[in-house]
């Protein structure tokens, strides 16, 4: 699982910011590999030290935390797109990065990982947030936060139809088998 992770989010880096943003889709394939290496070594060390660090911590109260970072990111994206005609891409820009910025901040500012004798770093005393679990508030934030980016963005075009059209796919699953037989012409299935 560890290994699939690494991967994916090395091949995710190197494709989408490296190659997408970064080089605006001019990047060679040799250096896409090449960055997603560097990116796996990277993902390894920040892993090693982060286990380094929580390897006194109590396993489910780990995972609670990546489920803080997780629903802060996603849900109220994954929501927004499914239920409000409006939703747009800046909202769901401010929505993942403001949750996610939001959460690990106050993970690290929470008394999970200073100012306790059970944290992270008993040493050290930066605990200002009380909780030990953001999700509380950096979930709210993030349904906060793509509210206001939406409104900022203003009104993409076509997006109501957009809406429509991906509502009607996730509450049915119609439409798939139109997407399966564009990819795949008639003539080119054997009987």
């Amino acid at each position: 699982m560890v290994a699939g992770l690494t991967i994916t989010a090395s091949a995710s880096f190197a494709h989408d910011v490296y190659a997408n943003v970064i080089k605006c889709g001019t990047a060679a394939p040799d250096a896409e590999v090449r960055v997603a290496r560097r990116t796996a070594v990277g993902v390894g060390v920040v892993a090693v030290a982060a286990g380094i660090l929580a390897r006194n911590q109590n396993v489910a109260f780990l995972v609670a935390l990546a489920f803080a970072v997780a629903a802060s990111a996603n849900l109220p994206t994954i929501l927004y797109s499914l239920f409000w005609r409006r939703f747009n891409t800046t909202g769901a820009l401010f929505s993942i990065y403001g949750g996610l910025v939001i959460c690990v901040l106050l993970i690290v500012l929470s008394p999970a990982v200073t100012g306790s004798p059970t944290s992270m770093i008993p040493s050290v005393d930066i605990a200002v947030f009380p909780l030990s679990n953001p999700g509380l508030v950096s979930i709210p934030a993030s349904f906060l936060l793509g509210i206001i980016g939406t409104f900022l963005g203003g009104r993409e075009p076509a997006a109501a139809t957009r809406h429509a059209e991906m509502e009607v796919r996730a509450l049915t699953g119609a439409g798939s088998e139109k997407a399966v037989a564009k990819k795949v012409p008639a003539h080119a299935v054997r009987r």
